[in-house]
């Protein structure tokens, strides 16, 4: 690995030189209150999603980061993704279609980035038809969420397919963390209004929490200065673009929850429906201001578990569904009216409505021994059923034999005659083993190996090794091995008609194995700093490539490798009881091996700071930069680096207790900077990149008895 340059050095003695200093000095005002602290911040120190049993989290055999609702609150954050971007490794980009969230983990991204596995209480929320969480996402709210909990790095071992570049575990408020009653409403920026309420509580001998959301946004007025139509204006000599033009992000929404423990019996049930929603920079890249969209999530687990069913063994099963579809409401406008091809003019512009109706069932069981000396094992085992049930698709149009779209004189249904995708069905069963192992005085190891049974493409296998030294009692080492694959999405295995990326049957899961080397030092009893060197080795990259005969459009294939280095820091230091210091640094180079080039799209350098000030009674006051940089474009793409930018925000809070009002003031984006996140290569489509919210306002007043 090359030297750090200077600015980087410095960044680094930043966020580590004031935690060495005071390692050495008197510690003038201790924090002996760690409840009271508790209570302000939440605990981070656990983790239950490396290994599926709650531990320590400098001993967890992962890379691993933990925020609990109270990191939240102080954050003075308001979605999951405002979350997300403060965790090294870790950044939000986004797709012009719907203006859907892309996690982009070391490096790692796509056109749908479905290489991070979403999982939700445990149960994966990954979709059937692009493999993600889903383009109709619409932002997910945080008032109901007790912790949020990130591995950086493979997990297939654990969790099978998805597990590629990370695994986030979305934990939401149980009846211990929702006890009593809340309600709360936030206005904000953007014509955005939110309400809820939460209660949890007990019926007789079943504990309860429940939610309930409804929200609304006229979305971001960024402008687009030229869409996928504005180049095509040029080459037909036609004035049918909507550029410049607003982003198309209003959206309403209902998000619901209800979770119930009766004795090792818990069901969890959810619902999220997001509606009258716009298509962000538009489905074809092209500014689509009357299109409207909505999707509806619903999900329900029921779970059984006995950590000490007898001595030496626990047990524990569950069964999990999740319907989702995509539908439209009122057709995409793919391009504006006037639009000129060869093959003709569409009066009224290309118009398209394609749908997809899923469900998807889990069945998991899994034991654990601990009757072996200094060994803990875990064996596991499960059978998916996915099922992409239902397709339909409206358009005006057809396509020639080289792709190019021919207007039709009306709408008609085409999934009679050329269907963009005919209803798959998908089984898989897998099996894990997985072995705690104190093989010495503070040596563990952690070893497992899981293999999943396609139905349609065969098998995979994947080990990881986890090797955890306690070298003294403040610092801890850990030495990672593992192996990831992402199985190939129904869109890019069974696509039909549309000739610009055509289906295929025979694709093989992408692969990933990546090797870790991390640090966890407890520089003081108020003070930590971690850092983790990373290398990855991506094979099978799932990729669209030209197909044989000219002019023919393109066929989704196994094409290419991808390397990964990388740096992360992290630190956190309670100045006081009234002061919390956090920061964090990540740097990677991603190489694509068929071009010898930068990968593309992602930050070579992220960098995120937070102040946490408790001052008078009752009050606190926080701030954040986010600095982003380095972003190269991928090969093919011709136009210059994407810029740089830094954000900073500001959160004021009031935090009483019960039976009293709370309110909170965020601002972020504070000084307007222009960010802009990547559009795909080779950027003929959105020039100038897709622009992010400007400076935004938040009011929120919440109440809890």
């Amino acid at each position: 690995m090359k030297a750090l340059s200077a600015h980087r050095l410095y960044l680094t003695a930043a966020l580590t030189l004031p935690l060495v200093a005071v390692h050495g000095m008197a510690h003038a005002d201790p924090v002996t209150e760690e409840d009271e602290l508790a209570l302000v911040y939440g605990t981070s120190d656990s983790v239950s999603i490396a290994t599926g049993n709650l531990q320590a989290l400098r001993r967890a055999p992962a890379v691993a980061s933990v925020i609990t609702a109270a990191d939240i609150a102080a954050m003075g954050a308001t979605d999951l993704d405002q979350v997300l971007e403060s965790v090294p490794g870790v950044h939000v980009n986004r797709t012009p279609n719907s203006y859907s969230p892309l996690y982009v983990v070391r490096g790692i991204v796509s056109a749908y980035t479905p290489q991070i596995l979403m999982l939700q209480n445990g149960v994966p929320i990954t979709t059937a038809y692009v493999g993600n969480k889903g383009n109709i996402w619409g932002g997910y709210p945080v008032e109901h969420i007790a912790r949020i909990e990130i591995i950086r790095g493979p997990g297939s071992a654990l969790y099978g397919s998805d597990a590629f570049s990370g695994v986030i575990n979305i934990i939401t408020k149980g009846p211990g963390e929702a006890q009593g009653s809340e309600f709360g409403a936030r206005a904000g920026s953007f014509g955005s209004y939110d309400g809820w309420v939460q209660h949890g509580g007990k019926i007789g001998p079943v504990e309860v929490a429940a939610y309930v959301r409804l929200g609304k946004t006229d979305g971001t007025d960024a402008i687009v200065d030229a869409d996928a139509q504005t180049r095509n204006d040029t080459l037909f000599k036609t004035h049918a673009s909507l550029a410049p033009g607003s982003l198309n992000n209003q959206l309403k929404a209902i998000d619901a929850n209800l979770d119930l423990i009766y004795g090792q019996w818990r069901g969890r049930f959810g619902y999220k429906k997001r509606y009258d929603m716009g298509t962000g920079a538009g489905i074809a890249s092209a500014l689509d201001p009357v299109g409207r969209q909505r999707g509806e999530r619903i999900t329900g687990s029921l779970a059984w578990a006995d950590p000490q069913f007898t001595r030496d063994w626990g047990l524990g099963a569950s069964l999990s569904s999740q319907q989702y579809s995509q539908e439209v409401s009122t057709m995409y406008q793919l391009l504006p009216p006037g639009l000129t091809f060869p093959t003709g003019t569409f009066p009224n512009g290309m118009l398209g409505a394609p749908e997809t109706f899923e469900r998807i069932y889990r069945l998991s069981g899994f034991a654990d021994y601990s009757g072996f000396n200094n060994h803990h094992v875990r064996i596991g085992a499960g059978h998916d059923d996915i099922e992409l049930y239902r397709t339909t698709e409206h358009r005006n149009f057809n396509y020639a034999p080289n792709g190019t779209p021919i207007p039709l004189p009306a709408v008609i249904d085409t999934i009679g005659t050329s269907p963009f995708m005919l209803p798959q069905r998908r089984k898989v069963d897998y099996l894990y083993l997985q072995d705690e192992w104190n093989v010495a005085k503070d040596w563990n190891l952690t070893a497992g190996v899981r293999h999943d049974h396609y139905s349609d493409f065969g098998g995979t296998t994947n080990p990881r090794l986890a090797l955890v030294w306690d070298a003294s009692f403040d610092l801890t080492a850990k030495l990672l091995y593992g192996r990831a694959f992402r199985a190939p999405a129904f869109l890019e295995s069974y696509g039909i008609s549309n000739p610009v990326a055509l289906g295929n049957p025979n694709l093989k899961p992408e692969r990933n194995a990546t090797t870790e080397l991390s640090f966890a030092w407890q520089a003081r009893t108020d003070a930590t700093v971690n850092l983790t060197f990373y290398r990855y080795d991506m094979k099978n990259i799932i990729r669209t490539v030209a197909n044989i005969i000219p002019g023919t459009g393109a066929t989704y294939a196994n094409t290419g490798d991808q390397k990964g280095r990388g740096v992360e820091l992290e630190s956190n230091w309670t100045v006081t009881r009234d002061l919390r210091l956090s920061g964090n640094y990540a740097w990677q180079r991603s190489t694509d091996q068929t071009t010898h080039t930068d990968a593309g799209y992602a930050p070579r350098h992220h960098a995120f700071g937070r102040a946490d000030w408790a001052f008078a009674s009752g009050y606190q006051a926080g701030s954040q930069l986010n600095w982003v940089a380095g972003r190269q474009r991928a090969f093919g793409d011709a136009r210059p680096v994407i810029a740089d930018y830094t954000t900073i925000d500001f959160t004021l809070a009031t935090r009483n207790g019960r039976n009293q009002w709370n309110f909170a003031l965020a601002l972020r984006n504070a000084f307007n900077a222009d960010v802009r996140e990547p559009s795909p290569a080779p950027g003929l489509s959105l020039p100038h990149d897709l622009p992010m919210a400007p400076r935004a306002l938040s009011l929120q007043a919440s109440y809890k008895m």
